[in-house]
């Protein structure tokens, strides 16, 4: 059926029903909307393919093609609990105003969203809708993120008793109406987006994300302490369900309440005298330190919008002014920079979508410092290349690796360093910028530095086979030390500081500091 065709049946639920709206908590396992839904009796089980947010310029083809693996998995579930996923292509106005004619629902329910501008106005514009239409919209709050919060205060507790209250109950079944126009899941050809540019990513669904979280707390996740910083170790250390929580096929909760289970075990075994369990736990402990983390990013976008396109401290704003240098831009983005390690990452990233947090630290800071790009700028590329984009970790990441938060410590990565420490036999360098990979090891960092002789035997020519550093590392970071601290030491950078440490500073104390 056309999506926007009106329906022949006959509709005896006007006016009793409630529309079920998925956004990006695309699964059935504890989904308080999709429970209480059930409960009042008939629903309408909802996703909307929005043309104005497709267009944005941090989604992607790649994006919306893991989408459509969770919406497979999602109809299938919904449909064996007797219901129906209705998928439309539209404004989500018209999509509502479209099935409240035809179906007459008396209230939305849908999961809370912290996003972009572009999807707060879409809220907003819904909840007029909701307003004229006399249909009531009930948001459920998800992931610990608390509306209204304007600091810190007070916030980690109200996390964990979030994180700890018990997940919904099962569904036993849905009683939704049949017959509903819908156009299916349209490809991202069909959504006019192309073909995905990223191939080797992870799976869609909830099946594979529950999968992948068994995986990570009972056999991978042991030496995730010490191997998260490594791209090549932290690719299996890492748990990799940063794209199930970004897109709703987990929640938080089943993840923090997952951990808590595994934890206990540990704890229990080792009070029981068994051994060698001490690296399980600590490897959990940093796992657990990091989901809190995911909350207390999220939160701050949530508490502070602007976050999105403005420097936390303003005292920064237009410190990259200047126009940015565009072959910087563009060797940066496709690993040409003439940095192995930088090159190396972003190829990998290009690939398949997810890459460490250090060496995503890596990529920004190297962009922000030596390249001395805006930080928007390389966060829309970077947005539209993570599988696992969430706009509150995004931009917050992006203004701390860019040193414009004022709270915290200016971090710019050597790339060479990191590579001698995080990849030492020069496996990753050589399986992602394979113009190295017959290089001796002792030049991979630093390829234009090879000797003669090595040059002769190994073929290799620096600017020919491999591009030159299109920056020099000391020259480049001195320079953007000077312009950082010039802003920061600042009597108007302090005080705004200050401000931003009131409001969004954690408030954890810090162990040995009085």
């Amino acid at each position: 059926m056309k999506p926007n065709a009106e329906s022949t049946f006959s509709n005896g639920h006007r006016g009793t029903t409630t529309l079920v709206w998925f956004k990006r908590d695309l699964r059935i396992e504890d989904h308080a909307p999709l429970l209480r839904a059930s409960q009042e009796g008939t629903c309408v089980c909802l996703y909307v393919y929005e043309p104005e947010l497709l267009a944005a310029p941090d989604v992607s083809a790649t994006h919306v093609a893991f989408i459509n693996g969770c919406l497979a998995e999602l109809g299938e579930q919904i449909e064996a609990l007797g219901g129906q996923l209705v998928i439309r292509r539209g404004d989500i106005v018209d999509v509502l105003s479209d099935l409240n004619r035809t179906v007459g629902f008396r209230r939305i329910r849908s999961h809370q969203e912290t996003g972009t501008e572009v999807t707060y106005r879409r809220d907003l514009r819904v909840k007029r809708w909701a307003e004229e239409h006399n249909i009531e919209w009930i948001e459920t709050r998800q992931h610990g993120v608390f509306r209204g919060q304007k600091d810190r205060n007070g916030w980690a507790a109200k996390w964990n008793a979030d994180m700890s209250c018990p997940q919904t109950p099962a569904l036993s079944g849905l009683q939704t109406i049949s017959g509903l126009a819908s156009t299916g899941i349209l490809s991202t050809a069909e959504l006019g987006l192309g073909a995905p540019p990223q191939t080797e990513v992870q799976s869609p669904g909830s099946r594979a994300a529950l999968r992948t979280l068994h995986e990570f707390l009972h056999q991978r996740g042991e030496p995730y302490q010490k191997a998260m910083s490594s791209p090549l170790e932290g690719a299996t250390a890492c748990s990799r369900l940063s794209p199930y929580l970004a897109y709703g096929a987990l929640s938080m909760r089943q993840v923090y309440q997952s951990y808590q289970r595994r934890a206990h075990e540990l704890r229990t075994r080792k009070k029981e005298g068994e051994q060698g369990l001490g690296t399980w736990s600590r490897s959990l402990s940093s796992f657990n330190k990091r989901l809190h983390w995911n909350g207390h990013f999220t939160q701050r976008l949530e508490s502070d919008p602007s976050i999105e396109k403005r420097p936390l401290v303003r005292a920064f704003e237009g410190i990259r002014s200047e126009a940015p240098n565009l072959e910087h831009f563009e060797a940066w983005k496709e690993g040409r920079t003439g940095y192995p390690m930088v090159d190396a990452c972003m190829r990998f990233l290009n690939a398949t979508g997810w890459l460490n947090f250090r060496m995503r630290s890596m990529l920004v800071s190297f962009a922000s410092y030596h390249l001395w790009l805006p930080w928007q700028m390389t966060g829309t590329y970077l947005a539209r290349r993570f599988l696992d984009y969430e706009p509150g970790i995004h931009y917050n990441q992006l203004q701390m690796q860019s040193g414009v938060t004022g709270i915290n410590a200016i971090r710019i990565y050597a790339p060479t360093k990191q590579a001698l420490d995080q990849d030492p036999e020069g496996t990753f360098i050589r399986r992602w910028v394979p113009e190295l990979e017959n290089l001796p090891l002792r030049w991979l960092a630093e390829p234009h530095h090879i000797d003669m002789i090595d040059r002769h035997q190994s073929g290799f020519v620096p600017g020919e086979s491999y591009p030159l550093p299109i920056v020099e590392h000391r020259e480049a970071v001195r320079a953007a030390r000077d312009r950082i601290f010039a802003v920061r030491r600042t009597d108007e950078a302090k005080a705004q500081a200050q401000d931003v440490l009131k409001r969004h500073g954690s408030r954890r104390k810090r162990r040995g500091r009085h």
